[in-house]
């Protein structure tokens, strides 16, 4: 018989789905009905929770989730917040950047890319600049942890400019919220998107949105898609607290589990405090090994990491990846235009003990293929 399952979990150095706790997982062998009391209440207390990790008074924000993954999350607030007269300004450098533009552009609504290089942030006197000649736009959208590259883009000296022109501003926030601290009232934020199973060591199934209530309120009628209409799902909630379609009760019930050990941990300090130590471990180790950065250090996040696939002739990445993934350590290709890359996350349930073990296998692998960096 062909064996199709292991009982020994690989290591996910990847930006997400990630490696889990088992207890998070454990969470999940219940099993509740989506109408029960018990799950409503859960319901309840992930929404309440995830406005006090964005700093958020329940009098001026609301979480709404959305099943699906974080792209299903984009769309909701893309196709239900933009009026038919709208115009979106989409700041892209990289490629979740361009899936927002990409999201808008299937559902005809008005909508300008302004595209930086995927290296370096967003140029903000290009944004005034676009904002003051450009007139009509209504929202704008950004990535704030854009991992393609890893980089940090600066959402709060954003959302004064928008501020500034009376747009909504709306953020992606996938890959940060939960171990980078954001305060939205800070980054003048009306509408934020994360994700289940990214910095809060969840499993994927479902998204959530944190919304200005009095923004929300008046984008009644606008939404273009009937299961991803955000208003409707925000009014269902609010009315007798249930999902107006079968919600992910497991996922939910493992978030709320995920959320309890974030706080155990000390919160998002606390995480982004062990995230950074494995960051830092990575980077120094790969260096070591011979391995080159793709991004300057003051861009860098700590969440993922790129690195160049060093020019020798031994070297191709898929071979690298089997090989690592053969020794039970999964890493994740680039999407980098512009240079030959890969990514090594440093998110999800890992620990300086895991990053270690990944330098030596990446160490180990790269002797099979016989590849020396030292010289390169």
């Amino acid at each position: 018989m062909k064996t199709i399952y292991s009982n020994k979990d690989k290591v996910l150095f990847t930006p997400g789905p990630l490696t889990t706790s088992s207890t998070v997982k454990q969470a999940m062998l219940t099993d509740l009905g989506s109408r029960d009391i018990a799950f409503i209440e859960i319901v309840r207390q992930i929404r309440q929770k995830l406005l006090e990790i964005g700093s958020c008074s329940p009098d001026v924000y609301t979480v709404v989730p959305m099943q699906g993954s974080g792209t299903f999350g984009i769309e909701a607030v893309v196709s239900s917040t933009i009026p038919p007269d709208g115009k979106l300004l989409v700041i892209a450098n990289g490629a979740y950047g361009e899936r927002i533009a990409k999201i808008a552009n299937v559902l005809n609504i008005n909508c300008y890319v302004l595209r930086g290089v995927e290296e370096k942030t967003p140029d903000l006197d290009e944004i005034n600049k676009v904002l003051k000649t450009n007139l009509g736009f209504t929202h704008v959208a950004v990535v704030h942890c854009e991992t393609t590259t890893g980089i940090i883009n600066p959402i709060q000296e954003i959302g004064g400019i928008v501020r500034d022109f009376n747009c909504k501003f709306f953020v992606d926030a996938m890959s940060s919220f939960g171990a980078v601290p954001i305060n939205l009232y800070d980054c003048d934020i009306d509408y934020l998107v994360s994700s289940s199973n990214k910095c809060f060591e969840g499993v994927p199934g479902f998204s959530f949105v944190i919304a200005k209530t009095e923004a929300l309120e008046k984008t009644q009628g606008y939404a273009r898609s009937l299961s991803l209409d955000l208003f409707s799902q925000w009014q269902g909630l609010e009315r007798d607290g249930q999902f107006r379609f079968t919600p992910p009760t497991h996922a939910l019930v493992s978030f709320h589990q995920a959320l309890i050990e974030l706080e155990a941990e000390g919160g998002v300090s606390g995480r982004a405090l062990r995230y950074r130590k494995n960051h830092e471990i990575l980077v120094d180790g790969m260096k070591d090994i011979g391995f080159e950065l793709y991004l300057q250090p003051a861009n860098r996040s700590y969440i993922i990491t790129s690195f160049i696939s060093p020019n020798h002739l031994n070297f191709d990445f898929c071979s690298f990846y089997q090989h690592l993934s053969n020794r039970g350590y999964l890493i994740y290709p680039g999407k980098v235009s512009n240079a030959n890359c890969f990514r090594i996350g440093s998110i999800g349930y890992l620990f300086k003990l895991d990053i270690h073990a990944l330098l030596s296998a990446v160490q180990d692998t790269l002797t099979e293929m016989q590849i020396d960096l030292s010289g390169i």
